[in-house]
Parts: C-alpha cells; sequence; structure tokens
C-alpha cells in the first residue's frame, strides 16, 4: 500500500467523522508533517503519513520535535489500521 493511499482513506475518515484533513504545505519549512487534522471541540492534531513500515527523515523528526516543543499533537500514520485508531481515540 502506497503513503497516498493511506492519506486518501484519512481524509475521507476524517471527514466523515466531522473533521477536516487540511494538507500542508509550507514553503521555507521542509519536513512539516503532511496533514493538519481539525476535529470539533478544538481538537488540532498534526499527521505524518507514511507508506507501511515507513519512518520519518531526519528534518521530519526534527520538525515533529519542534511543534511537540510547542505543546502540538503530532501523529504517524503508516495503515488504515491506524487510522481508524486515530479516529475512534479522538471522536468515539
Amino acid at each position: 500500500m502506497r503513503e497516498r493511499e493511506i492519506e486518501e482513506y484519512l481524509r475521507k475518515r476524517v471527514k466523515a467523522a466531522g473533521g477536516a484533513a487540511y494538507k500542508w504545505t509550507s514553503p521555507g519549512n521542509s519536513g512539516v508533517p503532511d496533514r493538519i487534522v481539525i476535529f470539533p471541540g478544538g481538537w488540532v492534531v498534526f499527521v505524518e503519513l507514511k507508506a507501511p513500515g515507513g519512518k520519518p527523515t531526519k528534518l521530519q523528526e526534527v520538525q515533529h520535535k519542534r511543534l511537540r516543543a510547542l505543546d502540538c499533537d503530532v501523529r504517524i500514520i503508516d495503515s488504515k489500521e491506524q487510522v481508524d485508531d486515530f479516529i475512534k481515540e479522538l471522536v468515539g
């Protein structure tokens, strides 16, 4: 399974659960997570998507560390099952 398939699945599942999954690109800030996921009630989560078994690059790890230092929730998801678990955790 490819990363883009998991990303599309995430987008659809988040929308079906009443949230939004914005694609994040930040010129001059390479390595930012792929999606900013927002759910009603103020839940905001930065999501890095990977193909199954994939790991973040060093640059992505740096960006994740910066976001976590700002008390942001950063997740790494590499399967449809993890997408489902993520949705259940946040919206039940």
